[in-house]
């Protein structure tokens, strides 16, 4: 019953979404690039909270979901001839069944699981530079097939573009919510305190963790697969980048990882004041400007944006109240 005051702003933001940045910005063509790169690290992002906040895994590594879902969905529509849409679902599962090979590490607890996935994201990384006649090496693939027009909008484009990975990136948004809402979702939040208790009672704990890094990798594989026929060139460098770790987990943490929104806003934020604020400000050194904002926010709000903003509203409510009651206490 909370959701329906919530309904009119959530179809408010869905309409701004949808339809007032392609007309404010569809003939730039800079800024929406910028802001596709921001939503393709925010839907990362959401992938990487999801296993971070309810999985209570902090990983270091889904660049090696990111590049798999990439080279199985390149691969498929050059090698095979699929659509690109399908070909994006199956990097998706692609980066699924490669992060099978990773379960394993669940046994790890702390930092010792976070460095684990980072080690795996390297070896995926150096089997696609070796197995050349299949990757195509360190050369990596050229002339990726772009994107289909489906209804009349050209996805190829970059209004098609920014409508296709901002559909993606709410799709993941529901997911998250959907599964933090669940049974499930209460049953991984009630393993932060004490798996060992929620072991007891019976929740397969290391089964619920292995569902949602299987989950995870598979939204990080379709974010993967959708910016490879964007860029239409795939290189190993590229597709298993650091960056592709590192932005996310900065988002998400600017943001608040521990709610639907706050990936998203992080990385809409983070990413795009670093590029057409302090860029320009210092555009050999911009990256210290951001690293200073972020350690400030972990300072200051470690829970993230959106939680500080939610704080700082309910005190300005709190004190609008008492100005407007007679009598009250200055």
């Amino acid at each position: 019953m909370r959701a329906a005051p919530r309904t009119p702003l959530v179809l408010a933001v869905l309409l701004l979404a949808y339809v007032a940045v392609p007309l404010a910005f569809g003939g730039q063509d800079y800024v929406m690039s910028l802001i596709i790169a921001a939503l393709t690290i925010g839907g990362i992002a959401v992938a990487w909270a999801l296993l971070g906040n309810l999985g209570g895994l902090v990983s270091f590594g889904h660049a090696a979901f990111f590049g798999v879902g990439a080279y199985v969905s390149a691969l498929l529509t050059l090698d095979a001839g699929w659509p690109v849409l399908p070909a994006m679902l199956a990097g998706g599962l692609g980066a699924a069944v490669a992060s099978v090979a990773t379960l394993p590490a669940l046994r790890l607890r702390g930092p010792y699981f976070a460095l684990a996935i980072l080690a795996y994201a390297h070896i995926f990384k150096i089997l696609a530079v070796e197995f050349e006649s299949v990757t195509g090496g360190a050369g990596g693939l050229l002339s990726i097939p772009g994107f289909p027009t489906v209804l009349g909008l050209e996805l190829g484009s970059k209004v098609g573009a920014y409508c296709l990975i901002l559909t993606i990136v709410l799709a993941w948004m529901a997911v998250y919510a959907a599964i933090r809402g669940s049974t499930w979702g209460l049953a991984l939040r009630a393993m932060h305190d004490s798996e060992l208790a929620t072991r007891v009672v019976g929740v397969p704990s290391t089964h619920l963790k292995a569902l949602m890094l299987l989950v995870s990798a598979f939204m990080t594989g379709v974010i993967g697969a959708f910016n490879a026929h964007q860029i239409s060139f795939l290189d190993p460098d590229y597709a298993f980048s650091g960056e592709w770790t590192v932005l996310p987990i900065a988002a998400a943490i600017f943001g608040g990882y521990r709610t639907v929104w706050g990936p998203v806003i992080g990385a809409l934020a983070v990413y795009l004041v670093d590029q057409l604020v302090f860029k320009e400000l210092m555009p050999s050194g911009h990256q210290l400007i951001f690293g200073l904002l972020l350690g400030a926010m972990i300072l200051w709000s470690p829970q993230g944006l959106l939680p500080l903003i939610s704080r700082l509203g309910l005190r300005s409510g709190e004190g609008g109240d008492k100005e407007g009651k007679p009598g009250a206490r200055a």
